[in-house]
């Protein structure tokens, strides 16, 4: 290398990185993501996630109303997939989707600094919500693919830019983003993927808005509004930049979820981060293109309050945001990282990687967070307002 041009080496470098990265795709423990496999789940499970009891399931299995679950050899059941519990909630009238007049929710999980959990939050979430029976698109806006990663992909080999949002930016001829919705190893989950070519649309936007076509901040909205009647949740990975992408998830969006791990650096930064977002706000506004929220939240992320100094933050945070908080605090938990580590998520592990009490209290954080988010989408419903206030929750 020591005889490369500094560019030269760069590239190198880049490519030895691709091969890592596919080497951790192809191993046994990490598929890619066309070969995964969602997690099955047990009849006490899929009971409590169809909403009907285990005996009302077999009764079903047993008339012929739902296909009887595979089995061992032994008889045993080998769980149920969520296709098939999917298809029980049809049965039995148990989908939650939202009704054809109530609002699609278009969720961007936004920060301008990297490394705050933005993918992490957005992957679990994806993930969360199509288990508990919506329809979801987890849109990647940021060139570096980190959802994407999580679903098995490595961006700038397996995925290629017409799979992206790149044609559709760039191209006021092409209607609709269906081209590049694909399935994932989850049912009901789909996934618009993101590369490196979104990093050039950048520019490519920046460029055209110069000359004066600031409308094209409207193109992701336009794209959603072309698959929206498909889905009840699209939510949004953007880029940790104000660049003229994270404008456009702005202009889209009409939820707004904010992670901050509780450190000192991530707290100046947050603070950063709602300055320009007001300001951006405005200035949108005052060009006719306003950011129009239903909800705006913020979640304290990748906390660990064996430490005194987060304690200190997360009560003060508290104090400062108030309901704007999240209650529930996402720890930080080996078992996040082990599974980003194998280009998964923790809802896509068999089982534990670390030990069980740390699985399990990881598991706890994340369905947690993600139960207060599906309260705040369903509120936003008018057709769930009776369910809701059957459940207590209004």
């Amino acid at each position: 290398m020591d005889n490369l041009t500094t560019t030269e080496a760069i590239s190198d470098l880049y490519g030895r990185s691709l091969d890592v990265l596919a080497a951790l795709r192809n191993r046994g423990d990490g598929p890619g993501g066309e070969q995964r496999q969602a997690p099955r789940f047990s009849i006490t499970r899929a009971a409590e996630l169809v909403g009907r009891s285990g005996t009302a399931i077999r009764e079903a299995e047993k008339d012929g109303r739902v296909p009887a679950v595979e089995r061992t050899a032994s008889g045993r059941r080998i769980g149920y997939t969520l296709a098939e519990i999917n298809h029980m909630r049809g049965v039995f009238g148990t989908r939650p989707w939202r009704a054809p007049g109530d609002p699609i929710s278009v969720l961007a999980v936004q920060n301008f600094k990297g490394g705050v959990g933005k993918s992490t939050v957005s992957t679990h979430l994806a993930q969360y919500l199509a288990t508990k029976g919506y329809r979801v698109c987890l849109i990647d806006c940021d060139s570096q693919g980190s959802s994407t990663a999580m679903f098995g992909y490595v961006p700038d080999l397996d995925i290629s830019e017409d799979d992206t949002l790149y044609p559709f930016i760039r191209n006021a001829e092409m209607s609709s983003l269906a081209y590049a919705v694909r399935s994932t190893h989850w049912d009901g989950l789909y996934l618009i993927p993101a590369n490196l070519k979104l990093y050039s649309a950048e520019y490519e936007l920046a460029a055209q808005i110069a000359r004066a076509d600031r409308l094209l901040l409207n193109r992701l909205a336009q794209g959603i509004a072309s698959i929206e009647d498909h889905f009840d949740v699209i939510i949004l990975d953007p880029p940790p930049a104000l660049g003229t992408i994270a404008l456009s998830v702005m202009r889209a969006a009409n939820a707004l979820l904010v992670p901050i791990p509780p450190t000192v650096v991530d707290f100046t930064s947050t603070t950063t981060f709602l300055a320009m977002l007001y300001e951006t706000m405005a200035v949108m506004q005052d060009q006719g293109m306003p950011v129009e929220l239903q909800w705006l939240r913020m979640i304290a992320t990748r906390a660990d309050e064996g430490k005194s100094m987060q304690r200190e933050l997360l009560t003060m945070m508290r104090s400062l945001f108030g309901e704007t908080l999240l209650r529930t605090v996402l720890k930080d938990s080996a078992e996040i990282d082990n599974a980003s580590a194998r280009l998964m998520t923790v809802y896509d592990l068999d089982g534990p990687v670390t030990s069980r009490d740390t699985y399990q209290r990881c598991l706890t954080y994340l369905n947690a967070v993600n139960a207060e988010v599906e309260i705040l989408i369903r509120l936003t419903w008018p057709s769930h307002r009776e369910r809701l206030r059957a459940e207590g929750v209004i």
